[in-house]
């Protein structure tokens, strides 16, 4: 079996299976969360999701310790400190992850599992009433699940064999081969759009926008868009930036505007792969400017929403 999942229809790397969610689509969704993305936003609330390769996530506050995965680290990258409690060397990590498996507290665990379509069709499957009474179903995220491709191809393929509505999550940011061969098993395109000034677009996320904006006016021809704002403070609050926003949605016939408020979930999360939370600057937008947007969007005529 090839061991790249962007090139294997097999079986995926997924690090999260959210049943009951109600913002990630219409009605009530389960979000299928890949591993594997191309940006690198700084405000990302799920790093666990940038690589391709199964994380070590660590919980300090279920710790007992034993020491046994000290005793269990080949490079010695973990020591323990008596009352200082256990310290891990990142540098000397190289993630082997043997540490997790001698771990009887669940302090230390992987993020990111190797899954089959059938495995998680059948997780899928146990709310398919709930998807039928409310008008959800299943949203593929991440993580991009177009850095998995053929494997994303597979389990909407298998979705759709199951009558469910299916939503793609996607940041666009793919070669638009990937994106075509994908969009025959999608009924709606959710798509969050960090900034439309191309500059602060790489200086924030690592990349340009630019075959973020040409693959969204390519969908928008073949599927229904939602475009998402992951709204933040003096970065894309401003009521100048909301009409380039507008001006946006109504080239490309988007259905609905929603707008996320930057939030810190993805603080912790860092602080749980040894990594350093890369936007602490950050900050939510007023609700009262939040307000104000929202109005705006539903003054041109556009659905708005907040949250979802």
């Amino acid at each position: 079996m090839n061991a790249n999942p962007n090139h294997n229809k097999e079986k995926g790397l997924i690090f999260n299976i959210q049943r009951f969610s109600i913002h990630d689509g219409p009605g009530i969704r389960t979000t299928v969360f890949f591993k594997g993305c191309p940006l690198r936003c700084q405000w990302c609330s799920n790093p666990e999701s940038q690589d391709l390769t199964p994380a070590l996530m660590v919980r300090d506050i279920q710790c007992r310790g034993c020491g046994a995965c000290a005793d269990a680290c080949p490079e010695r990258a973990i020591r323990m400190n008596g009352d200082q409690g256990r310290k891990i060397e990142w540098g000397r990590c190289t993630r082997c992850l043997r540490c997790v498996d001698v771990c009887l507290y669940k302090s230390l665990n992987i993020c990111g599992k190797y899954m089959d379509a059938e495995e998680i069709i059948d997780e899928v499957m146990k709310d398919k009433d709930f998807y039928r009474n409310s008008g959800g179903g299943v949203t593929i995220s991440g993580g991009e699940p177009l850095s998995q491709s053929e494997f994303a191809r597979h389990l909407l393929k298998a979705c759709k064999e199951k009558g469910l509505h299916t939503a793609l999550d996607t940041t666009a940011h793919a070669p638009w081969e990937k994106m075509e061969k994908v969009l025959p098993f999608v009924d709606l395109v959710l798509s969050d759009v960090k900034h439309l000034d191309s500059r602060e677009h790489e200086r924030t996320t690592g990349v340009g926008n630019e075959l973020i904006l040409e693959n969204l006016k390519k969908v928008s021809e073949m599927k229904p868009v939602w475009l998402r704002v992951p709204l933040i403070s003096g970065f894309n609050d401003s009521e100048a930036y909301m009409r380039q926003l507008i001006r946006l949605g109504r080239e490309i016939n988007v259905e609905k505007i929603s707008l996320l408020p930057y939030h810190e979930g993805g603080r912790s999360k860092s602080e749980q792969m040894g990594l350093p939370y890369r936007f602490p600057e950050g900050k939510t937008p007023s609700q009262d400017r939040i307000d104000l947007l929202k109005a705006m969007i539903e003054e041109e005529g556009i659905t708005a929403a907040i949250g979802n």
